[in-house]
């Protein structure tokens, strides 16, 4: 992000009141504020109460050109992508389909940003991939891991992101955490020496839980920055981080802003933010940014304002019965709204922080009350 003292003076005039169409790409552009989407994002969505889909059949292309499409229609200006969208059923590069999907983004004049390692949809991965017991599961889940760096790169995204999804336990004595540990460590040594070598940060998301049921190896961001720590130890590069999932930062209800400042005192970098909302204590409902208690996202925005955060902010979004084009919309939207505010808050950061200084939360309340009310 790109604040500065010109920028700031804007946020009484040039955007006062309600942000909407034009005003959110000046807002944007004039503090360096980059916006995207995960193409998984323009839909079409399935899960376990209607495993066809929400949409009736030719209502909504699922093919990948037309997710680009809605992402570029919504108004961002990047987007993520899974590595399983440029491989086939065998889990090989298909380079044709890096190339048409390179050129179809640059048409739609979007940025590629993350490429997520899917490591968890096949039933080859049910018992676990980079952690897997076995063997040969295991370093076939660190080769597809590898070959989705070298197709980031080769699509032009600026990091790669893991969720070990189905790496984890689901009831007690099931896994030998020790064992989980190590492996996952020397899994992410591996990725994070091929980003090194390929120019590209690598991040690690974390989640408590689902799907698995007891719990993911990396539950919290925490615990992340503690493997991304070692992880940049061993391979004494500076590349390996944590990608932040706001919504799964809800569900087990930590503050989101609070890891950032752990992170920055740590040294460990932010590679990326997920920015869809959740209900605290519930499920990953993948739920419309700016749609749940605003006070804590605009929180979450004014640190990663403070700690000069500069990386994208993406919309990891899942709007079953939405149209998904209007729902990435007014994600950004309903965003920008409360990053707006954040920002008038962070122009009166001096005020706040004597106010903090006091301990006294209905200081603090006097500095924000009006900005977020």
């Amino acid at each position: 992000m790109e604040v500065t003292k010109k920028a700031l003076k804007k946020l009484d005039t040039v955007y006062d009141g309600y942000l909407e169409g034009a005003k959110i790409d000046r807002l944007f552009k004039d503090f360096g504020i980059k916006f995207g989407a995960g193409h998984w994002a323009a839909g079409p969505f399935v899960d376990r109460f209607a495993s066809g889909g929400y949409t009736e059949k030719d209502e909504l292309d699922p093919s990948i050109y037309a997710q680009i499409k809605r992402v570029r229609k919504a108004g961002c200006d990047g987007i993520e992508f899974h590595d399983h969208v440029f491989t086939n059923a065998k889990f090989q590069k298909q380079p044709q389909v890096v190339k048409k999907v390179r050129e179809a983004t640059k048409r739609a004049k979007l940025t590629p940003t993350n490429m997520n390692i899917n490591l968890w949809t096949h039933p080859r991965w049910k018992l676990g991939s980079v952690t897997s017991g076995y063997e040969e599961t295991r370093k076939a889940a660190v080769e597809i891991a590898l070959q989705a760096v070298d197709i980031a790169a080769e699509v032009g995204c600026s990091s790669v992101a893991l969720w070990p999804g189905a790496d984890g336990w689901d009831y007690n004595f099931q896994a030998n955490y020790g064992d989980l540990l190590d492996r996952y460590i020397d899994a992410c040594v591996k990725i994070a020496s091929r980003a090194g070598e390929r120019g590209l940060m690598f991040g690690c998301e974390a989640k408590p839980h689902e799907p698995r049921e007891g719990q993911s190896v990396v539950a919290t961001s925490q615990k992340v920055m503690l493997i991304a720590q070692e992880v940049n130890r061993i391979t004494g590069l500076d590349n390996m981080g944590v990608a932040i999932d706001y919504g799964h930062e809800q569900m087990y209800a930590y503050e989101p802003a609070d890891n950032l400042y752990l992170a920055r005192r740590m040294g460990v970098p932010v590679v990326n933010f997920h920015i869809n909302n959740a209900k605290l204590h519930s499920n990953d409902e993948d739920r419309v940014a700016g749609t749940g208690d605003n006070w804590r996202l605009a929180d979450f925005c004014y640190a990663a304002v403070d700690t000069g955060y500069d990386g994208w902010f993406g919309e990891d979004q899942f709007s079953y019965r939405m149209d998904p084009t209007t729902a990435m919309a007014l994600s950004r939207e309903l965003f920008a709204n409360v990053m707006r505010d954040a920002l008038l808050i962070y122009r009166r950061r001096n005020v706040l922080k004597r106010a903090q200084n006091t301990g006294d939360a209905g200081e603090t309340i006097k500095v924000v009350k009006k900005i977020l009310t």
